[in-house]
């Protein structure tokens, strides 16, 4: 089964409540850290150097591919919520060169922002929440019958990620999670909270994560209804510092060394906007 996804994004500060009026744009009431959004004059090559993109032009992608290779502007897709008409929503492609340095188990392809470094970074202290959006529509789709990883946080020595935000066949939980959902999973990879793909609204996210008291938890909302909680605080890893990556993580199949090794189909060309 293959679905396609646009994709839109922003991090804030989780200072304020995050049930706001929607005009078009949802007020915003917390300071930015980083901001996604991106003008509508932007252009494919942009984001190629880090003069002109908001993030990483090296980081993370297959070695001969440039991110305008990757990204492309779905049309006639208007933005999220988060959204104005100054912005557009982009898609994050994989194909079969999307392979980063000797990891030859994934196919990946993920947008990482300019400032959030690895160590240090300010995106990885305090109480920090993350909001993004997914909507279905585009040309491309993402194979379900494999585990995606969507949106997530590695840590600083790549050994973890404090959460997951995914879709598809969990490797392991064949059967017990249905793979046409997305599924918020916890550092230790387990099941948060979940919902089903929608196939024709907005379907809006945030997770505050708490440094300090290694908490984490999920405000969702669909279409421009404001973000509401579904989960309370629950207790998360969130230790090891490092980076906010979007975009896709593809793994393989068939194999006990995800990274190495597995099967991956020839000839992807799978999307998420």
């Amino acid at each position: 089964m293959h679905t396609s996804t646009l994709l839109t994004l922003l991090f804030t500060l989780a200072t304020t409540a995050l049930a706001v009026h929607h005009l078009h744009a949802a007020s915003i009431k917390c300071p930015l850290i980083f901001d996604g959004r991106f003008k509508t004059r932007t252009q494919l090559t942009d984001f190629d150097s880090s003069a002109t993109s908001l993030f990483n032009p090296d980081n993370v992608k297959g070695a001969s591919l440039k991110w305008s290779q990757i990204i492309q502007f779905p049309e006639g897709v208007k933005g999220s919520r988060f959204d104005d008409c100054s912005h557009k929503p982009l898609e994050v492609t994989i194909a079969d060169l999307s392979v980063f340095k000797t990891q030859y188990g994934f196919r990946r392809a993920g947008l990482i922002f300019n400032g959030d470094t690895n160590i240090g970074s300010p995106a990885s202290r305090g109480v920090k929440t993350l909001h993004f959006s997914v909507r279905q529509g585009g040309k491309k789709g993402l194979n379900l019958t494999h585990e995606c990883l969507n949106v997530w946080h590695e840590t600083s020595d790549w050994s973890a990620n404090q959460f997951n935000f995914q879709t598809g066949t969990i490797i392991g939980k064949e059967g017990n999670l249905a793979k046409n959902t997305f599924k918020i999973m916890s550092r230790e990879n387990k099941l948060i909270w979940s919902t089903p793909i929608e196939q024709k609204k907005w379907q809006n996210f945030a997770i505050t994560l708490d440094f300090n008291k290694n908490t984490l938890r999920v405000y969702y909302s669909i279409g421009d209804e404001p973000l509401r909680s579904v989960t309370k605080a629950v207790l998360n890893n969130n230790a090891g510092e490092g980076q906010y990556q979007i975009g896709i993580l593809k793994k393989p199949t068939g194999t006990d060394d995800v990274v190495n090794s597995g099967y991956q189909e020839s000839g992807i060309d799978e999307g998420q906007i």
